[in-house]
């Protein structure tokens, strides 16, 4: 299952520089993940200080 980025996010873009299939865009001052592009490796929960990026 691909990750989701909760409510918790500071919006410090770790995450998106972390994700090795570019699955993570910024629009609005909030992250996202492309569940579609999304490989499911956890790199994204690995660097986030506040854990947002969550399995669904």
């Amino acid at each position: 299952m691909a990750y989701k980025i909760n409510d918790d996010c500071t919006a410090c873009g770790a995450c998106a520089d972390e994700c090795a299939v570019e699955a993570i865009s910024e629009k609005d001052g909030k992250y996202f993940i492309d569940p579609e592009k999304c490989i499911d490796c956890g790199l994204c929960a690995g660097v986030c200080p506040v854990e947002a990026p969550q399995s669904e």
